[in-house]
């Protein structure tokens, strides 16, 4: 279970303002998607978050703990796998454990229980390049998971995916959040994206990047197939572009 908020983030480089007076929440097993265009500061937000930079001015609480500039408390998964080729999936999925120092095998047997559930069983000892980019992005999932098991910071794991395969690990992912109460922080470009996937969307616009809007997504998850057909989901994608 994870709480996080983020109160009056404020960063510049160099004097010039990337984001500035950034307050939103994340509430347990929550999906919230940060959305805006490119060079908006949603990337600089989340370095502030998973404490990479620290910040001119706020605060990031998880779970009522200060962890501003402190990175390791969450965790963070870059467009890319950035799976290690050298490494078997079951290694490249322990490493968070290996980073916290746990020895090989015990953090092969921690990280075990979770290919079944990931749909990664019988990936175990294959190599990266031997997996398709769908099966590759859920074991950088996992491994994002063991690294810190409340809470994950998500910038546009899907992207590089293909219509097909994108729908469908957009339902798998939905339901493994379920499953191990997992919430999530998204940085989409994608409208439709955003919509059949959150709870709640963040609109970040201008420069510098402000929260302008925050939208409640109603409909009920898991939503159906045919939602993104319904005009529901066109008054949702009609206002988004109102206010982008």
């Amino acid at each position: 279970m994870a709480n996080l908020k983020v109160a009056d983030v404020t960063f510049a480089y160099e004097d010039t303002a990337i984001i500035e007076n950034i307050n939103l929440e994340l509430h347990d097993r929550e999906l919230v998607c940060l959305l805006g265009a490119s060079g908006g500061g949603k990337t600089t937000l989340f370095h502030v978050i998973s404490g990479l930079n620290r910040p001119q001015q706020g605060r990031v609480i998880l779970d009522g703990e200060d962890i501003t500039g402190r990175p390791g408390r969450i965790s963070y998964m870059l467009q890319k796998d950035l799976l290690l080729p050298y490494r078997t999936i079951e290694d490249n999925v322990a490493l968070p454990l290996l980073i916290k120092g746990e020895k090989e095998k015990a953090a092969r047997q921690k990280a075990a229980p979770y290919f079944a559930q990931f749909g990664l069983e019988g990936t175990q000892k294959k190599y990266p390049h031997q997996l398709s980019g769908g099966m590759r992005q859920r074991a950088a999932l996992l491994r994002t998971y063991l690294f810190s098991s409340g809470a994950a910071l998500l910038d546009e794991p899907f992207s590089a995916l293909d219509t097909l395969t994108k729908s469908s690990m957009h339902r798998w992912y939905l339901d493994v959040m379920e499953n191990i109460h997992l919430s999530t922080l998204f940085i989409t470009h994608d409208i439709d994206e955003a919509i059949l996937l959150s709870d709640r969307i963040y609109l970040l616009t201008g420069k510098p990047g402000r929260i302008t809007e925050e939208i409640v997504i109603r409909e009920p998850k898991p939503r159906k197939e045919d939602f993104n057909l319904t005009e529901a989901f066109l008054e949702y994608k009609r206002k988004i572009l109102e206010k982008l």
